[in-house]
């Protein structure tokens, strides 16, 4: 069977997916001078120079990127741990065969990931700490995207155990962490200065997301009702319980069209609920899929919603009326793990343990009986007037009666 040219494996179970800005942005005045404060540490062993090899390809910096990571852990199953960074055409709707860069990061799994939206690098959190790698794009004959561990060590993110979400707001001035212990933190970037440290936020950590406008963040648990932060006072302003069997399994802030906000929560068990950000009430709920929910996302202009399942499918809904705007059935041969709407809201990145990668345009579906349907209504609608005229030939205009 053939597969489409935007459907691509790379050999590594992914378990999270983001796309990276406009490449070759100059970092602020305030990253370069925490580069070279004193939390920066050399970093010169074999094994991390190992790890820092970068694989380097051929690649358009014209077109968009998408980074996923992941891999097989600590196990000797010979199945790699890696940063893959691919390319994707729209105008082709293709993803490159081979990555544009890859990056090795030895028996470490690069569980989950925040990329800055600076597009200067990213987080990658691992089984004890996380990391912060630097995204360059190289100048050469050959343009060149080069990945690599940045020398900077995250003091405050080293020896914390798990972390099991991670987010930067909009602006990627704050960084917010959440551990597999139910902890979480959050500290303004570049300086990793630390502004909310809860030890018993959840039992564990599933989920976050800063708020368009960076006043709010959202947590979530493996259990229980969802938390929403003030940022700047760094207490709880709402707590967001379930309803009968619910289990949230994902939240996102969006815009409204009237440039309002709103928040979401995917249950579990296949459906969207939506919360009012001025009362924080339960507005709705509607189920759009039979099937288990496995990750959420939502678009950058707040007018698509997605879902991945546990059965490879993709769900696209239509927020307004919350009608479903298209369904890529068995996207992923295994259950999807990670989405990432891109920052154009034209295209949908996903990544299962499969070791797929995926991009989808979003352009609804087109109804094959669409354009019959039409047909039909006025068939249907011109059989009603020759009935009602045959009835009543009385009222059969003078001009038609010679027909």
């Amino acid at each position: 069977m053939d597969l489409p040219n935007n459907y691509q494996k790379y050999g590594v179970p992914f378990y999270a997916a983001a796309w990276l800005p406009g490449l070759g942005k100059s970092k602020r005045p305030d990253q370069d001078q925490d580069d070279a404060g004193d939390d920066q540490k050399e970093t010169e062993t074999q094994t991390q120079k190992t790890e820092t090899q970068t694989e380097l390809a051929q690649f358009d910096s014209n077109q968009n990127h998408v980074v996923f990571s992941g891999g097989g852990g600590e196990g000797r199953s010979g199945v790699p741990n890696a940063i893959v960074v691919a390319q994707f055409d729209p105008a082709s709707v293709s993803l490159s065969s081979q990555p544009v860069a890859k990056l090795n990061t030895s028996s470490a799994l690069p569980y989950r990931m925040a990329v800055h939206p600076a597009g200067s690098g990213l987080v990658c959190s691992f089984p004890d700490s996380c990391r912060w790698f630097e995204l360059e794009e190289e100048s050469n004959q050959v343009p060149k995207l080069a990945l690599r561990q940045s020398e900077r060590v995250l003091e405050q993110l080293q020896d914390v155990g798990q972390q099991l979400a991670l987010a930067f707001d909009k602006d990627g001035t704050l960084l917010a962490a959440g551990g597999e212990d139910g902890k979480l933190r959050v500290f303004k970037w570049p300086s990793m200065e630390i502004i909310l440290d809860e030890d018993k936020a959840h039992t564990t950590m599933k989920q976050l997301d800063f708020s368009p406008d960076g006043k709010f963040l959202v947590s979530l648990g493996d259990r229980g009702p969802g938390r929403v932060w003030d940022v700047t006072s760094s207490t709880v302003v709402a707590s967001l319980p379930p309803e009968k069997d619910e289990v949230f399994c994902g939240c996102r802030f969006s815009v409204t069209d009237n440039g309002g906000h709103i928040l979401y929560f995917a249950d579990k068990s296949g459906s969207i609920v939506t919360w009012n950000m001025t009362t924080w009430k339960r507005i709705g709920s509607k189920t759009i899929s039979k099937d288990i929910i496995s990750t959420f996302d939502v678009s950058a202009d707040g007018k698509l919603l997605a879902c991945g399942t546990t059965g490879g499918d993709l769900v696209i809904v239509n927020p307004t009326r919350m009608r479903i705007h298209k369904v890529v059935k068995k996207a992923h041969m295994g259950f999807v793990t990670a989405l990432s709407f891109s920052h154009d809201s034209r295209a949908l990145a996903s990544a299962s343990l499969d070791s797929s990668a995926r991009v989808s345009t979003l352009e609804e579906e087109k109804k094959n009986g669409g354009v019959l349907s039409l047909w039909v209504i006025i068939l249907i609608i011109l059989i009603a007037i020759a009935a009602y005229f045959q009835k009543n030939p009385d009222k059969l205009p003078s001009a038609l009666k010679g027909f």
